[in-house]
C-alpha cells in the first residue's frame, strides 16, 4: 500500500498535525530509522514512553515531553502501542520563528502542557474548517505555538547540562554523517574527518546511542533508499551508485538485511 502523502518527510512543504500512533503505523519502514527532514518538526508525547535519537545521542521520553527537531537533523524514535501524541510538521516555507537546535522539553508545569494541547486544537480545528480567514488564524495560532516553545526552551535553560565531549564527537558525527551519507566514506574515512580513530568514534556512538558508528551510517543510507524505491522510478542501480555503495549487489544484501526484502520487492509493495 502506498504511504498516504502526509507522511512524505521530504518534499510537502505544508503544515500537517499528525497523530503519533497513525505516524507510527503508516510509518515509512520504521519510525526509529536514522532519517532527516526538510522542514521543521514538533513531536509533543501525552502518553506513554520510548525512546528518540537525535543527532547520535538517544534519550528516554515519556508524557509531557516535546521534542523539536530542526530541518537536516538526523534523528529517530520508537514508540510502542500505548505512546500517544502529535507531530507537527510545519512545512518547509514555514516563517514562524523556532528554535535553530534540537529541543528535548520535559514540560512539568500543568499550565503549560494545558497551553500546548488548546493551541494544537485550535490548529487542527482551524484546518478542518472552511470559515472565512482560516489560513490566517492558523498562522496567528502557529506563532503562538512558537512563543510557547521558545519560552519553554528558555525555562529549561538553567536545567540544561553541558554534553559531554561523547556526547559531543556523536553529535559532530551525525551532523557529517547527514551532509556526507551518499558520499560512499567509510568510517575510518567519517573518524579521520573527526580526528580520532575508528575505534573511539565506535565507542562513543554506543555510549551515546547504543549503537555503533557505522549502523547509524548503514541506516541512514538505507532509509533514503527506501525514500527513492518508494518515490521516484529510478533504476535500482543508479539509487545503489547514488549512495554510495560499491555495487548493486551489495546494495542489494545490505538492503535485505535491514528491511527484509529486496529492493525490486520494496518497490513492488511499495
Amino acid at each position: 500500500m502506498k504511504p498516504a502523502p502526509m507522511q512524505d518527510f521530504t518534499a510537502i512543504s505544508r503544515l500537517r498535525i499528525i497523530a503519533v500512533p497513525r505516524l507510527v503505523a503508516a510509518g515509512r519502514w520504521r519510525t526509529e530509522a536514522m532519517r532527516s527532514l526538510s522542514e521543521p518538526c514538533l513531536l509533543w508525547f501525552t502518553k506513554g514512553q520510548g525512546r528518540i535519537t537525535l543527532q547520535g545521542s538517544t534519550r528516554g521520553y515519556t508524557a509531557h515531553n516535546a521534542v523539536f527537531i530542526p530541518p537536516g537533523v538526523m534523528h529517530g524514535f520508537d514508540a510502542g502501542p500505548a505512546v500517544f501524541g502529535i507531530a507537527v510538521f510545519f512545512g518547509r516555507n514555514c516563517d514562524v520563528t523556532l528554535p535553530k537546535e534540537p529541543q528535548h522539553l520535559r514540560i512539568r508545569e500543568v499550565h503549560a502542557q494545558q497551553e500546548i494541547n488548546l493551541l494544537l486544537d485550535a490548529i487542527q480545528r482551524e484546518q478542518a474548517s472552511d470559515i472565512a480567514a482560516r489560513e490566517r488564524a492558523t498562522q496567528h495560532y502557529l506563532g503562538l505555538l512558537s512563543v510557547w516553545l521558545e519560552r519553554q526552551v528558555l525555562r529549561a535553560e538553567p536545567e540544561a547540562s553541558r554534553p559531554d565531549a561523547t556526547r559531543r564527537l556523536v553529535a559532530r558525527y551525525a551532523a557529517l554523517l547527514e551532509k556526507e551519507f551518499r558520499s560512499g566514506l567509510g568510517i575510518a574515512d567519517f573518524a579521520a574527518r573527526l580526528e580520532v580513530t575508528p575505534t573511539h568514534l565506535t565507542r562513543c556512538c554506543k555510549s551515546a546511542c547504543g549503537r555503533p558508528a557505522s549502523a547509524l551510517l548503514q541506516d541512514r543510507r538505507i532509509f533514503e533508499a527506501q525514500r527513492l524505491l518508494s518515490e521516484t522510478r529510478i533504476p535500482v542501480g543508479h539509487i545503489a551508485a547514488s549512495l554510495g555503495f560499491a555495487s548493486p549487489a551489495y546494495f542489494t544484501r545490505a538492503f535485505h538485511h535491514l528491511t527484509g526484502k529486496s529492493p525490486t520487492a520494496f518497490r513492488r509493495s511499495a
